[in-house]
């Protein structure tokens, strides 16, 4: 059971503090959006529940096992990271990313491969080379490389940033549909988007949890005028509440 728990997470950058004794439990399923202002602490939040920044205080633990206890091999097995951007040292293709994804899963195989392709829509650009690609082309193959080996926990900071339209709706439903089986953890700007598709937001800011609710109560309380300073409107869509700024053009 991949359940991932943190307690008192604090972290020190020079005489900032980026976070600031964040408590966070989740898992083993279900798909969580993580948003706030720049600069709350949401990156480097996720950067420590996937093992990527070991020099913080507080505890964080995935199936009971402290995450600086695992080896590589076994944080591998355990969490996908998808990061905000990926700069490659050599102009590689998408289809070669994808191919050292596979390799640090046992499962992933040829079929893997050739799914993942399929389902991120890389086939047309799967043999160019990086410098020729979009942004958001880059952004499917890296996600795509993250997905081939089926992590029990999916944490993405910013996927779809470069995304168009289509691409990001399509992202955020692919989450959320993953969230029924395993456990997904999301950084997004999109407000509106994190409460149409994700079960449960935490809104983050000045480093600490402001709240963690299911999107639905999130999306009828003060939190978000709150913590972001902008007034907020709520919608209803097919019975699903949505949050999203209010615009005042029509006020």
């Amino acid at each position: 059971m991949s359940r991932i728990e943190a307690t008192g997470l604090t972290l020190q950058r020079g005489s900032k503090t980026v976070l600031d004794g964040v408590d966070f439990a989740a898992g083993p399923t279900g798909a969580i959006a993580v948003i706030g202002p720049n600069g709350a602490g949401k990156s480097s939040l996720a950067k420590i529940l996937a093992g990527l920044i070991a020099d913080h205080a507080g505890a964080a633990s995935i199936a009971g096992r402290p995450l600086a206890s695992l080896t590589g091999p076994e944080r591998t097995a355990l969490i996908g990271y998808v990061p905000q951007s990926f700069h490659p040292h050599w102009d590689i293709t998408p289809r070669m990313l994808v191919q050292m994804g596979a390799e640090r899963g046992a499962k992933a195989d040829a079929a893997a491969i050739a799914a993942v392709l399929t389902a991120r829509e890389i086939d047309p650009i799967a043999d160019r080379r990086w410098s020729a690609l979009s942004g958001g082309e880059q952004a499917r193959a890296l996600l795509a490389s993250v997905e081939v080996t089926d992590p029990p926990i999916l944490i993405a900071d910013e996927p779809g940033a470069s995304l168009d339209i289509r691409h990001r709706i399509d992202l955020v439903r692919g989450f959320a549909e993953r969230g029924r089986e395993r456990l997904v953890i999301v950084v997004l700007h999109d407000i509106e988007l994190a409460t149409t598709w994700f079960e449960r937001v935490v809104v983050m800011d000045q480093g600490r949890i402001a709240a963690d609710l299911p999107s639905a109560e999130l999306a009828g309380s003060d939190v978000l005028p709150r913590v972001f300073r902008v007034p907020f409107e709520t919608i209803v869509v097919d019975g699903v509440a949505i949050a999203r700024p209010a615009s005042g053009r029509h006020t």
